[in-house]
C-alpha cells in the first residue's frame, strides 16, 4: 500500500452545507494516498456534491436526502465501510478547520494494531479559535474525565481515527454532534486505547465568516442531555464488555496498598485540578446533606469512586453537614414547605409519636437544600483551589 500500512485506512468527509471549502478538502485528502476518500453529504442544501467532485479520482459520495446529523453521517460511513472491511477510518470535517496532511503524522500511531482510537487536540494557541471552543474544549475533557477517568486531549475533536472493527460492535443512542462525545466514552469504556496527537488548526479572523451547522442551544442541549445519561450509567455498578484486553495494574494497586504513605500521596493528587476538587466538593456535599445516616461514608466514597473524584476532599467535606445542624436546618426548612411555619414544638409527640413525618420532612427538606448547599460548597473550594494555585505560580 502506498500508505505503508498493513492496515485498510479510509478518509471520511462528513459534509453539511460546505460547498465553499469541501473541494480543496477533499483535493487534499486523495493526495495522502490512502485507501480512498469517503464524502457524506448530510443533506446539503447549497451544492450538488456529485457534480461538484465529479472530477476527483478515488472521492466516493454518500448523499443523505435530508439532513440528519453528524453522528447519523459517521454512523453510515462506519457501516458502508465495514462492509468493505476497512480497518480505520479516519475523520475530519469539511469546513477547512483541518489540515488533511496531519493525518501523516497520526498514521504511526496506528501502524501496530487494528484497534487504537487516535483524537487530534487542536492547536489553539496558534489560531484564532473562539472562546466557545476553547470554553467547550475545557468543559467536554472535564466530562470525559469523570465518565471515563482518562484525559483526552481534545475530547471535541472531529479529527479521529476510529477502529472500525471495534467501534461498529458498540451501540449508541445520538445522532448529531452528540455522538461524537458518546462514541469517544462507550470507546474508553470497551476498553480501546485513545491516543491524544497534536494537529493544527484554522479559524477565519472573523468567526462569522465560518460555516457551521452546529447550533450552540440545541446541540448543547443534547450534549448535555448524553452526559447525563453517560454519568448516570458510570455510577451503576454494571459490568462493561472490554472489546479490548487491558494491561491489568493488579500489582502497582497492591503496592500501592501496602504503603499507606505512598497510597495516600496518589490520592492526594487524584483529580485536583481546582475543577476537579470543586466538582468533588459538590457531589460530597450533596450527598453529605441527604438522610442516611451511617451510610454517608460509604455512598460518598462509592460515588467518588466510580466518577474518578478526588476522594480525599469528597469524603472530608461532609464534616462540614455533620449532625446535629444540617439535619436541624433540613428539618426546619421541610416542616416550612409543607405547613408555612417553622418546627417549634419539641415534644414526645411531635418528635416520636410523628416520627414519620419529621423524617419525611427531613427529606424533604434535604431535597431542596442538598443541591444550593453543593452549589455553595463546590465554589468555595474552586475559588480557594484557584487562588492557591495562582499563589505557587506567582512564587515561581
Amino acid at each position: 500500500m502506498s500508505h505503508r500500512s498493513p492496515w485498510k485506512i479510509f478518509c471520511v468527509v462528513p459534509v453539511y452545507n460546505n460547498a465553499a471549502t469541501i473541494k480543496d478538502v477533499a483535493l487534499r485528502c486523495t493526495k495522502l494516498k490512502l485507501d480512498g476518500v469517503l464524502v457524506i453529504d448530510d443533506g446539503s442544501t447549497d451544492a450538488d456534491l456529485t457534480e461538484l467532485l465529479h472530477d476527483l479520482p478515488g472521492v466516493n459520495i454518500i448523499r443523505h436526502e435530508r439532513n440528519r446529523g453528524k453522528g447519523r453521517a459517521l454512523m453510515t460511513a462506519m457501516k458502508y465501510l465495514s462492509a468493505q472491511n476497512v480497518d480505520y477510518m479516519i475523520t475530519l470535517d469539511g469546513d477547512g478547520q483541518h489540515y488533511p496532511e496531519d493525518i501523516d503524522a497520526i498514521l504511526p500511531f496506528i501502524a501496530d494494531n487494528d484497534y487504537t482510537m487516535v483524537v487530534g487536540t487542536r492547536d489553539f494557541e496558534n489560531s484564532n479559535a473562539p472562546e466557545k471552543s476553547r470554553f467547550g474544549r475545557r468543559f467536554s475533557n472535564f466530562w470525559m474525565y469523570l465518565e471515563t477517568g482518562q484525559w483526552v486531549g481534545d475530547a471535541q475533536s472531529g479529527f479521529r481515527v476510529y477502529p472500525l472493527k471495534y467501534i461498529s460492535r458498540l451501540r449508541f443512542l445520538c445522532s448529531h454532534y452528540n455522538f461524537e462525545t458518546e462514541v469517544l466514552v462507550k470507546a474508553a469504556w470497551a476498553g480501546i486505547p485513545i491516543v491524544s496527537v497534536p494537529i493544527r488548526v484554522w479559524y477565519p479572523e472573523n468567526d462569522s465568516e465560518r460555516v457551521s451547522s452546529f447550533r450552540p442551544f440545541m446541540d448543547n442541549v443534547r450534549i448535555s442531555l448524553i452526559n447525563t445519561h453517560l454519568v448516570g450509567l458510570r455510577i451503576l455498578p454494571l459490568p462493561r464488555r472490554k472489546l479490548v484486553k487491558s494491561e491489568s495494574n493488579r500489582e502497582e494497586m497492591l503496592a500501592a496498598l501496602k504503603n499507606p504513605w505512598l497510597l495516600m500521596r496518589e490520592l492526594l493528587k487524584e483529580n485536583a485540578t481546582p475543577e476537579g476538587l470543586a466538582v468533588a466538593a459538590g457531589v460530597g456535599a450533596f450527598l453529605a446533606v441527604l438522610p442516611i445516616p451511617g451510610f454517608h461514608s460509604v455512598v460518598i466514597l462509592y460515588a467518588a469512586s466510580r466518577l474518578h473524584l478526588n476522594k480525599i476532599m469528597a469524603f472530608n467535606i461532609q464534616h462540614l453537614f455533620m449532625p446535629p445542624l444540617t439535619p436541624f436546618l433540613c428539618l426546619e426548612a421541610g416542616h416550612y414547605i409543607r405547613y408555612g411555619k417553622w418546627f417549634t414544638e419539641l415534644s414526645f409527640d411531635s418528635l416520636v409519636k410523628e416520627l414519620g413525618l419529621r423524617v419525611f420532612e427531613w427529606w424533604l427538606g434535604a431535597l431542596v437544600l442538598a443541591l444550593p448547599l453543593a452549589m455553595i460548597s463546590a465554589a468555595a473550594v474552586y475559588g480557594c483551589a484557584s487562588g492557591i494555585r495562582r499563589w505557587r505560580h506567582g512564587k515561581t
